[in-house]
């Protein structure tokens, strides 16, 4: 028996991925999704691997995992992929003390957050 299966939230040329948890802020983040948007799938990889920034590397195992759902589960052209959509949103915040001068406390935040990257197939390819 067991459950009925839920609607495709993306189009039938369209495949997605999800990374939750990323250690860095969202403002950081979004700095990253905004250098891949638009971009083939290809050129996208290629942009996450000479990036110099920290987290270039969790968003590029996102973006191979959408191919990876691109080409496995929705049977779609991996070279005609382009990442369509990126955004970030905010996740969980650590929060920690720091000692501070005449038995006071000082908070520090670890700020977590999630990536969602869509990958459409292009016709014109």
């Amino acid at each position: 028996m067991g459950k009925p299966s839920k609607e495709r939230r993306e189009s039938e040329n369209e495949a997605m991925a999800k990374g939750r948890l990323i250690r860095t802020s969202a403002q950081k983040l979004n700095l990253i999704a905004q250098q891949i948007r638009g971009l083939p799938v290809e050129r996208a990889l290629n942009e996450l691997a000479f990036s110099p920034k920290r987290v270039a590397g969790p968003v590029r195992k996102v973006l191979q995992s959408a191919v990876a759902n691109a080409e496995n589960n929705h049977q779609l052209d991996v070279d005609a992929l382009v990442v369509s959509e990126a955004w970030v949103g905010k996740n969980l915040v650590m929060k920690r003390m720091r000692p501070r001068a005449r038995g006071r406390t000082g908070r520090i935040d670890k700020h977590f957050s999630e990536i969602t990257i869509v990958v459409r197939e292009t016709e014109g390819s």
